[in-house]
């Protein structure tokens, strides 16, 4: 049995995940894959998505949905299992070939964690993002 490290986080920016692009186009590509991975609803086909890609002064970031609440200054309930799923869905990102972390990435949740969405079946789930980039 998996232990969930659900205690909450001290979290600073510097704690955010840099990334570089394999290509320049790439953060489409990117954008769009991060709305078909996060956790599903267990009763409906809901997915909320987990992570978003950030693009700030020339540089990129993948972060927890919680982690920009933080940015924004509002209140969250960031907890280690929520950057350990992050850091999954990097490592997953990196494997195929679409991002190079900057740093080591550290500890990651269990696969089972996490839903991913295959592009032809996302017509069959309401993808709902918890944080809307650029959206006040």
């Amino acid at each position: 049995m998996v232990e969930y490290n659900d205690d909450l986080v001290d979290w600073s920016p510097a704690m955010m995940l840099e990334v570089t692009l394999s290509e320049p186009d790439d953060f489409l590509k990117i954008k769009e894959t991060l709305t078909r991975m996060g956790v599903a609803s267990k009763k409906d086909s809901k997915l909320y998505q987990s992570c978003h890609i950030l693009h700030k002064q020339g540089r990129y970031f993948i972060t927890h949905f919680k982690e920009l609440f933080l940015l924004d200054g509002k209140p969250s309930n960031l907890t280690e299992n929520d950057l350990m799923r992050r850091n999954t869905i990097v490592t997953l990102m990196s494997d195929w070939g679409l991002l190079t972390p900057m740093a080591e990435i550290g500890d990651t949740a269990p696969l089972n964690q996490i839903k991913i969405i295959s592009h032809k079946d996302k017509t069959n789930w309401e993808l709902c993002p918890k944080y809307n980039i650029g959206i006040k």
